[in-house]
C-alpha cells in the first residue's frame, strides 16, 4: 500500500510505504501474545511501514506525525478494498543509531522492544544489520483477540 501527500499546491511532501509484516519478531510476537500457530495463521493481517520519507526540502514542524495519525485512520480500510480484508495491526522499525522513532512517538506507536539484528534475508542467522526499535499501533480496540484467535 502507497501513499503520497502533497501541500494544497499539489507539490509532493511525503510517501508512505506499507508491505508484508515481518514474518518473525519476538517483542511484537510477545506483544500480541502469539504462539507459533496463531502467527502463521494471521500474520496477513498485520503490515509493516517499510519506508516513510519526508522529502528533504519540506520543512513543516510535526508534519510526519501528522501523516501517520491520518493513515492510521484509513489504512484498514484501504487495505480491505484492496486486498479484501481488514489490517488489525500496524508495524515498523526504527534504526536506533539513526532515528530516536520521534514521530512514531508522537502519532501514539508503542516502542515494545527491539529486534536481534537480522533481517528478513537471513535465512541462516548469519547476517547482521543494526538493530532497530519495534514500534506498533493497534488499528482496533479487539486486536489480541483477533490476531489470536481469528476473525
Amino acid at each position: 500500500m502507497k501513499y503520497m501527500a502533497f501541500d494544497k499546491n499539489g507539490n509532493p511532501l511525503s510517501c508512505i510505504l506499507f508491505g508484508s509484516a515481518a514474518w518473525k519478531c519476538s517483542s511484537r510476537d510477545e506483544f500480541i501474545g502469539w504462539n507459533q500457530s496463531d502467527r502463521e495463521t494471521n500474520i496477513n493481517l498485520l503490515t509493516n511501514n517499510m519506508r516513510f520519507l519526508i522529502l528533504p526540502w519540506v520543512k513543516v514542524p510535526h508534519l510526519a506525525s501528522h501523516i501517520l495519525g491520518q493513515i492510521t485512520r484509513r489504512i484498514s480500510s484501504d487495505w480491505e478494498e484492496k486486498y479484501g480484508h481488514q489490517v488489525y495491526l500496524l508495524e515498523t522499525f526504527v534504526e536506533k543509531r539513526r532515528f530516536a522513532g520521534t514521530c512514531y512517538r508522537a502519532a501514539n506507536w508503542s516502542c515494545v522492544g527491539q529486534t536481534k539484528g537480522r533481517s528478513r534475508n537471513d535465512r541462516y542467522g548469519t547476517l547482521k544489520v543494526p538493530v532497530k526499535d519495534v514500534y506498533l499501533y493497534p488499528l482496533k480496540n479487539q486486536f489480541r483477540e483477533v490476531l489470536c484467535h481469528g476473525i
